[in-house]
């Protein structure tokens, strides 16, 4: 667990939590990919206990507990994030078990206990992904679900400016910036500071979840249908969309 980048990350969402409030949450996976409603990944939620780590503001927990989740619990790092998840969550009739701390630390959240773990743009500000993988199949039950995504790496390799955060497109090409096998963090500037996070290539999610003891039955990085077919968006992020994926999405099973 590096508490540097941790606390570096921490300080951002405590300090700008409000301007997120309700972004990428299900049934969104993702900034210009398919949804929960293309994907039914949750189609069985109904009556099940649910983890989230790196809960947010507590949208994704209101969808499944619109959906009938018998327990709604979440784990995030800021405080802020867990204040305005709680009040969104108690404004909208649901009581969640809601624990601030870091991914990686050792909290309260029990074992074998959850049918679903999952996380929407969370899992990947870890710094130590082979643990927090294997914490979240200890909160599983047997055959329990994990599901997550996060920025597919190549959408953090291909036509990105880190000095200014930028998508950078040129004449309908787009270019790498940044080596697909460097797995060191990136600093990127957001807002007024900036976050720190390791680019992490596919076959290390793949290999990590593996020797966490999860089988993948699917796995997704598929731009939005309304994205790939309206080509008149010329921004550089829809460009870049319908080149390829944004994201990566993974739901899993333990075994």
């Amino acid at each position: 667990m590096d508490d540097k980048i941790i606390s570096k990350n921490k300080k951002y969402w405590e300090d700008h939590a409000d301007l997120w409030f309700g972004t990428t949450a299900l049934p969104k996976y993702g900034v210009k990919f398919v949804t929960e409603d293309d994907l039914h990944f949750f189609a069985d939620v109904e009556g099940k206990k649910v983890l989230e780590i790196c809960c947010g503001s507590g949208h994704s927990l209101k969808f499944l507990a619109d959906r009938g989740a018998k327990e709604l619990w979440g784990l995030d790092l800021s405080q802020k994030q867990i204040d305005n998840a709680r009040q969104y969550l108690n404004t909208n009739g649901y009581d969640a078990n809601l624990i601030c701390a870091p991914m990686e630390a050792d909290s309260d959240i029990p074992e074998g206990y959850f049918d679903y773990v999952y996380s929407i743009y969370g899992i990947g500000w870890t710094t130590d992904l082979p643990g927090i993988l294997k914490k979240a199949a200890s909160y599983l039950k047997k055959n329990g679900t994990f599901i997550f995504s996060w920025g597919h790496p190549l959408h953090y390799c291909v036509a990105k400016s880190y000095e200014t955060g930028e998508d950078v497109a040129d004449d309908g090409e787009l270019v790498f910036a940044h080596s697909y096998f460097d797995e060191s963090y990136i600093t990127m500037p957001v807002h007024d500071s900036s976050v720190s996070f390791a680019n992490r290539k596919i076959s290390t999610y793949v290999n990590a979840l593996y020797d966490a003891g999860f089988i993948i039955e699917k796995m997704v990085e598929q731009t939005d249908g309304k994205t790939l077919a309206d080509t008149e968006d010329d921004s550089p992020k829809a460009l870049k969309a319908r080149m390829l994926p944004l994201s990566v999405l993974f739901k899993c099973r333990k075994l």
